[in-house]
């Protein structure tokens, strides 16, 4: 699906650059990408530091993976062709955003890891963090918001992450959150040390 199809088109230079956006905006425009088992918390830990960022005057945006699905994704299903077109266009949005200065937040599950680097290629380094949102399999079993492992454990939904479909967790991402070990607190706090460590706010 990464085929160039369109012919006669031309890429053209915004006016306003980047780092001017990001000189009024008074951050850098990044991609925290938060990935993770169904259940891991990554919504809700996304949600939680994209306040955080609100509250202290920095404008951000969370890509969610459901919501996505209701609209830009919605003629894609959950096979690993399907997922794969599911991060590549996100990919490509929360390009978008960093380009504008926002600080995107993605919560998706990406179950791989090739899908994750090549939406890691599309900024600059530096500007692609990858939020590992930790949590044992068991625990996000229990927790289950959706009722989605007990419907996969029934066999009426095929192919989900950790049940009948693998998840590669990252090798090196920038940050790892034990989210069944740290509260929602202690996790937004991890997340914002290290934005303000490599001076994205």
């Amino acid at each position: 699906m990464t085929e160039q199809k369109a012919t006669n088109i031309t890429w053209h230079e915004a006016d306003i650059t980047r780092e001017t956006r990001e000189k009024m905006l008074n951050q850098k425009g990044a991609v925290l990408w938060f990935t993770g088992l169904s259940g891991s918390g990554k919504s809700t830990l996304a949600h939680a530091v994209e306040k955080k960022l609100f509250e202290t005057g920095h404008l951000t945006y969370v890509l969610d993976g459901d919501n996505i699905r209701h609209g830009l994704n919605k003629n894609l299903g959950f096979s690993p062709e399907d997922r794969e077109e599911n991060i590549r266009r996100i990919g490509e949005v929360a390009k978008l955003f960093t380009d504008a200065g926002v600080i995107a937040m993605t919560a998706f599950i990406s179950p791989y890891r090739t899908d994750r680097d090549k939406a890691r290629s599309l900024v600059d380094k530096g500007r692609f963090i990858e939020i590992f949102c930790q949590c044992a399999l068991d625990e996000c079993e229990k927790r289950d918001p959706k009722g989605l492992y007990k419907k996969a454990r029934a066999g009426e939904i095929k192919q989900f992450t950790g049940i009948d479909a693998p998840y590669e967790a990252p090798e090196a991402p920038e940050i790892v959150i034990e989210t069944d070990k740290l509260t929602l607190a202690e996790s937004v706090d991890h997340v914002l040390a290290f934005l303000e460590k490599v001076a994205i706010i």
